[in-house]
């Protein structure tokens, strides 16, 4: 694959000194003005840590060993659609179309969905086909606000059309708390209520403390689980900026529930120990 030029030193720099710069860009973005935080990063183009430059390997071994409870990118004659929601440069838009998947990768960015396009037009042969009974589907990058229905018209979609799949990767760690009601309740609204739907998590990191701040923000299993338990309500956090689990136990209109949950084989270095050990979880999801 061709890697962005800015690539190499921003995965080799060390992960504290990564986190600061983030949050020291970011303390002149908050509030309405933090999605502008993310478009001049990607304007800049030389700081961008959360780009691998390369597709998930968690996602690969997600829709690849648990096939059974995934499901192919194709049903009944009919080719399933995915979702990528703050996609980069869209790496994993372009895996999931080399399993079948007719799939769409959403940003905010102008710049993100440039380098969408240029990182396609100079890899697209770099993506082996997947799955030869699906075959290839297809991709589009958009820009739009995700929570928002004005980018399906560009991606072809008819204004209350859902998603068989939705991949969520460094885009859940990099909302501010706050915003986290409003990430679940969306994500409900967008993924199909059928049990061949999957919203698949990548949690990252899991072990960042909460009250170190963000982004990426701390997102243990736990604040998945009660966000996306409860679409839209305002979960309880305590003084430290930990979710309180089991705060509601009751599923909330429109919840998910997990079917799913595991260590995956591989992923991204970010997401692993000193010794090389995956720290991240793989949570699958549906509505109940």
């Amino acid at each position: 694959m061709v890697m962005p030029a800015s690539y190499p030193p921003v995965r080799d720099l060390p992960q504290a000194e990564v986190r600061a710069e983030l949050k020291r860009h970011f303390g002149d973005f908050q509030g309405e003005k933090y999605a502008d935080g993310w478009a001049k990063l990607w304007e800049a183009g030389d700081f961008l840590p959360w780009d691998r430059g390369r597709p998930s390997p968690a996602l690969i071994d997600t829709l690849t060993n648990y096939r059974l409870l995934v499901g192919s990118a194709m049903f009944d004659g009919r080719r399933k659609k995915a979702l990528v929601p703050g996609c980069g440069r869209g790496v994993d838009v372009l895996l999931l179309q080399s399993f079948g998947y007719d799939a769409v990768g959403l940003e905010i960015s102008q710049g993100a969905v440039k380098a969408c396009h240029e990182f396609a037009e100079a890899n697209e042969n770099s993506y082996p086909l997947r799955d030869e009974g699906a075959g290839k589907g297809s991709c589009k990058f958009v820009l739009g606000d995700f929570y928002k229905n004005d980018w399906k018209k560009e991606a072809g979609l008819a204004e209350d059309e859902q998603f068989d799949l939705i991949y969520d990767y460094t885009f859940f760690c990099a909302m501010q708390p706050s915003m986290r009601p409003a990430w679940a309740l969306r994500m409900s609204e967008l993924l199909k209520d059928s049990p061949l739907a999957n919203l698949i998590c990548l949690e990252f990191p899991t072990d960042k403390p909460a009250n170190t701040g963000g982004p990426p923000f701390g997102s243990p299993s736990s604040a998945y689980i009660e966000h996306l338990a409860h679409p839209g309500v305002q979960v309880s956090y305590d003084a430290e900026g930990n979710v309180k689990f089991n705060a509601y136990p009751e599923y909330s209109p429109g919840g998910l529930e997990r079917v799913a949950y595991h260590h995956p084989e591989d992923t991204h270095e970010a997401g692993k120990d000193e010794a090389g050990k995956v720290k991240d979880y793989i949570s699958i999801w549906r509505h109940r």
